[in-house]
């Protein structure tokens, strides 16, 4: 081997020790052409030998014998790291601080924040899946022995008490990170009831139940979001109330919250009453909503052109700018063929059911004789 160096010599050998140990090298490949040719002719006169038990020396390489691994107290973490890794990013623990919470309080509302995130379920369920399951307290650094389910309804209700700040500061942090602007603004309402009676809640009250139960009392849920999904801000409402006098407080909050400045607030036909659409106009802002009442005669707009749009369900529907006479605001005639074709079946139905009917009350109806009720 008079055609290499020292150095080269070196490499060999320890490229061959290497191999026989099962070592690989991560950060360093070899690019010298003539030690690669010494190591792989070696190697292979060292295989061919068989003066080497290489499955033997295989076995006695491994880090860790998985045949024989045992472990205990194993927690998850992955799930908890992103969530924790979330929490920091939008700043809440100095939020909190500075809310009146002491570093304790703090450490045990990320505690809750992130166990309820990754596993959604009653303080109960969660202070035991905290114990048992998770290693969410290695990264919150509150102490495990600490949680129960009262600590955690207790902080709850500490942030419950903070919503207001923490709304606010979700929704410039959450704009600053993603670098949103919140030209589009989303309000809407649904409602939730309780197997229970609620008789001495202020809050649940009997109202028209988006899920048919007449029978239970009910609480209203008012949200706004941006068109990227972000809460801008949240109510709980008492079960009884109109959709329409929900607006007011919503557009306050809104002011102080996000948008300052001129958006367009898309509400459905419910709460886009006249006042509240003059409401809404009123502190700056624009509107986009389906009229509660029917248009009649307008005209089309000559100069506009027809627009059709293809949904996620393959459906198409054609946008035409139209006027009236009357009325100065921009509306758009929206028609969708699949939804007539369901509207049209629909009215069908109903008119075959109420035939179907009526023959039922002929035929039952005595000949020559008008049955009344006395």
């Amino acid at each position: 081997m008079e055609d290499v160096t020292a150095e080269q010599l070196n490499k060999i050998q320890k490229q061959l020790t290497e191999r026989y140990e099962h070592k690989q090298t991560v950060f360093q490949q070899e690019d010298d052409p003539l030690v690669k040719d010494y190591v792989e002719a070696f190697w292979q006169r060292i295989v061919a030998s068989k003066k080497f038990d290489l499955v033997s020396v295989e076995k006695l390489s491994r880090m860790v014998n998985m045949d024989t691994l045992q472990h205990s107290n194993a927690r998850e973490i992955g799930a908890e790291n992103i969530a924790y890794q979330t929490w920091e990013k939008l700043q809440l623990t100095p939020l909190l601080l500075s809310a009146g919470f002491t570093p304790e309080q703090a450490k045990l509302a990320a505690t809750q924040v992130i166990s309820r995130a990754v596993y959604p379920a009653s303080e109960f369920k969660t202070a035991r899946w905290i114990k048992e399951n998770s290693a969410v307290c290695e990264l919150t650094d509150y102490d495990m022995d600490k949680v129960t389910k009262d600590r955690l309804y207790q902080s709850a209700l500490h942030l419950y008490k903070a919503k207001d700040a923490l709304e606010k500061h979700l929704s410039s942090r959450t704009n600053e990170l993603f670098d949103l602007e919140d030209k589009i603004i989303l309000y809407d309402l649904t409602n939730t009831y309780f197997e229970g009676e609620k008789r001495n809640s202020q809050l649940a009250k009997f109202g028209r139940s988006k899920e048919k139960r007449s029978d239970a009392r009910l609480v209203v849920l008012a949200l706004v979001v941006n068109i990227e999904g972000f809460i801008k801000y949240s109510s709980i409402l008492e079960g009884n109330i109109a959709d329409c006098a929900t607006l007011s407080a919503m557009i306050e909050k809104l002011a102080a919250h996000t948008c300052p400045g001129p958006a367009v607030v898309v509400l459905d036909a419910g709460i886009a009453t006249e006042e509240n659409l003059k409401l809404i106009e009123s502190k700056g802002y624009k509107y986009l909503c389906v009229s509660r009442t029917r248009l009649k005669d307008y005209t089309y707009v000559p100069d506009r052109l027809t627009t059709l749009l293809e949904t996620k369900s393959k459906q198409t529907i054609r946008l035409r700018s139209v006027t009236t006479e009357k009325n100065t605001d921009y509306y758009l005639e929206v028609k969708s063929p699949s939804k007539e074709k369901k509207e049209e079946g629909m009215k069908l139905q109903f008119e075959k059911r109420f035939e179907e009917e009526l023959q039922k009350i002929h035929t039952a109806a005595p000949q020559g004789r008008n049955k009344t009720n006395r």
